[in-house]
């Protein structure tokens, strides 16, 4: 059931690709990403979960290159928010959602909700179908 116009499904890619550019451009280096880690925490705390564990320099290495994939992947979706990029993004978004509900089982940290509900909600109204534009 084709729900958005195509050029309406085009903002939403572009959206989205927004919204990780907000989210992600602070895992992009490493002194960005201290930053973010320790805020992160606090917010954590704040929500009734523990610190977060201190990173070392190799996992600090790990979420760096996240993050610079997905400012790379989120450019490209910007410039160019095909339909078709917006399929492969809401595969991500589901991929990305698992990992984050195995890390919530794993560890019951309440930040992660704050990630893994926008992050599912971008792959549910990315994976819908949009509808043909009739010709004009």
């Amino acid at each position: 059931m084709p729900v958005f116009s195509v050029s309406a499904f085009r903002r939403i890619v572009r959206a989205s690709a927004v919204y990780d550019v907000l989210l992600t451009a602070a895992f992009a280096t490493p002194w960005t990403f201290a930053l973010a880690h320790g805020q992160l925490s606090a917010l954590n705390q704040v929500l009734g979960g523990a610190a977060l564990p201190a990173f070392s320099a190799f996992h600090i290495l790990f979420a760096c290159l996240l993050g610079s994939v997905v400012l790379v992947w989120s450019v490209l979706r910007i410039r160019d928010p095909q339909p078709r990029f917006g399929r492969y993004d809401a595969v991500a978004r589901l991929l990305f959602s698992l990992w984050m509900l195995w890390a919530l089982v794993q560890t019951g940290a309440p930040l992660l909700w704050l990630f893994l509900l926008p992050e599912a909600a971008w792959g549910v109204v990315q994976a819908l179908p949009p509808r043909r534009e009739m010709p004009v």
